[in-house]
């Protein structure tokens, strides 16, 4: 009996020695490519129409928080971003702002002022045409997931994103952030990668859905996400430029809405 008890005892010093050796950061869920691995991440994502990945974006707005601030001073909750209040004249053509939900002038309206800021260096479309101004192929290609605006980035298909707190010039991080893709036609070509500061906390691959809808988000429990990178397919929307399904050679990806939780002064 000593001699089993002993060997119980050997058992639970080893099994407590691990666990004192694991930190709250040393756990991760996500499949994705992680440079970081002691980050602890939670990710929800989702592929299919739109009534197939509805639950799993309630599941991220639940996890982010409740309600949706529609104005600065909020010390909780989220924002969401999904293009279709934005005026007519930012609407189809190439010269959306890239701090049009980043704004702190107090005479611009609350929508204005979301926290979120578009890194310079490129040019930025908000579209109600599905991009079919773009190229008309695209007519059959695109759709929104809200009604009726998509987003891109022209010329390139990568999207920087960085933080203030709503309504000021105060910079500001979150703890998790998610888009929805529109028309993913093949795994690993589309992704967000999180930063905090310069440290990369990991690159997150969105689910391939053919002409529907692919949610990625993340969140991080115990880190700081300052910046976001976005890569949206391996090509850039362009004229004569065709999507694998309609005989070309890129598989051309574009946004819907954005989720992230209020932004909080670093």
């Amino acid at each position: 009996m000593k001699n089993v008890f002993n060997k119980v005892t050997v058992t639970m010093m080893v099994a407590s020695a691990i666990l004192a050796s694991c930190k709250k950061g040393d756990y991760d869920n996500g499949g994705h490519d992680h440079p970081h691995p002691n980050v602890n991440s939670i990710v929800v994502s989702a592929a299919g129409d739109s009534a197939g990945i509805v639950a799993k974006l309630n599941e991220f707005r639940l996890l982010l928080g409740d309600p949706v601030n529609i104005a600065p001073g909020a010390t909780g909750g989220r924002r969401e971003i999904n293009w279709d209040g934005v005026p007519p004249v930012f609407t189809n053509n190439n010269n959306f702002p890239f701090d049009f939900f980043g704004s702190f002038d107090p005479v611009l309206p609350n929508g204005r002022k979301r926290g979120l800021i578009y890194a310079a260096g490129t040019a930025l479309r908000v579209d109600s045409t599905d991009f079919a101004d773009i190229d008309a192929s695209y007519a059959s290609q695109f759709e929104p997931f809200s009604r009726k605006r998509l987003f891109a980035s022209i010329g390139v298909n990568v999207t920087e994103i960085t933080f203030k707190v709503p309504g000021t010039n105060t910079h500001g991080f979150v703890k998790g952030f998610g888009v929805i893709f529109s028309d993913v036609d093949i795994a690993n070509n589309s992704s967000v990668e999180y930063y905090n500061g310069n440290k990369s906390l990991g690159i997150f691959k969105a689910t391939a859905a053919p002409q529907g809808f692919s949610l990625l988000g993340v969140s991080f429990p115990y880190e700081k996400i300052t910046r976001i990178k976005i890569t949206s397919g391996n090509g850039a929307l362009g004229a004569g430029v065709k999507d694998v399904t309609n005989g070309g050679s890129y598989d051309l990806v574009v946004m819907d809405d954005f989720l992230y939780d209020e932004p909080k002064a670093l």
